[in-house]
């Protein structure tokens, strides 16, 4: 019986992928696997995942499937062949292998930022990229209770702490190209599912890194992970 799975947008130790004949990396789908949550864990888009895999409803996966990680192989249209009106006398050539052209996948659009504010008071304790921390995102410092707000308004796809490294983590999709990552919490306000407005508190910050206060923010487009410090505004 399949067991059917709502969308989220965790990472889960521990994963079952493989390689197929084609070259491919596909994904075996565990339990508590979803769609969101594969795209989230590989960095991939969700819309071209589901895309790859032909998926009419990306929301719905089961145990046991295989999700291709990759594009499929390009796909070829035959190219037109020269008419041999006229020529019905003479002997037809020997038949050589049709021209084909091929077709790129399709790129997800890149849709508008939404306005940015920044999630937390604090200075940046860690910046993208940088060996301390988690690498995908920045560290806010703070003190453990304070405030975490939406960066910009949108739907809460993901509140639990079933990321290893993340501690207590609340994702948001703004739209379809944007994402934004909330972790280290000590408490969660809301719920999956839950819509929030800009600047809505949504958790409490927590401990880090060597049991310091920080929260852990990222955001990603397309699902890469991109500089927030390149979206924000400047500090006051």
């Amino acid at each position: 019986m399949r067991a059917w799975l709502l969308v989220s947008l965790i990472a889960l130790a521990g994963c079952t992928s493989l390689t197929v004949n084609d070259g491919a990396r596909v994904h075996v789908v565990q339990r508590g696997d979803t769609l969101y949550k594969i795209a989230w864990q590989h960095r991939l888009d969700q819309t071209q995942l589901a895309r790859w895999n032909g998926l009419r409803n990306p929301n719905l996966i089961y145990v046991g499937q295989r999700l291709r990680l990759t594009a499929p192989p390009l796909a070829r249209t035959p190219a037109g062949q020269p008419s041999d009106r006229g020529q019905r006398s003479a002997p037809r050539p020997t038949a050589q292998p049709s021209t084909t052209t091929p077709q790129p996948p399709a790129q997800p659009p890149i849709l508008p930022p939404p306005r940015w504010q920044w999630p937390t008071d604090g200075r940046v304790i860690s910046t993208f990229g940088a060996r301390s921390g988690i690498a995908s995102g920045i560290g806010i410092g703070g003190r453990v209770g304070q405030s975490v707000r939406a960066a910009a308004p949108g739907r809460v796809v993901y509140a639990g702490s079933g990321l290893i490294g993340y501690g207590q983590l609340v994702i948001i999709m703004h739209n379809d190209t944007y994402l934004s990552a909330y972790g280290h919490n000590s408490r969660l306000l809301v719920t999956q599912g839950q819509d929030v407005s800009r600047g809505q508190q949504i958790a409490a910050m927590g401990l880090g890194p060597e049991r310091e206060p920080r929260l852990h923010f990222e955001i990603r487009r397309n699902g890469v992970p991109v500089d927030p410090l390149q979206m924000l505004d400047a500090r006051r």
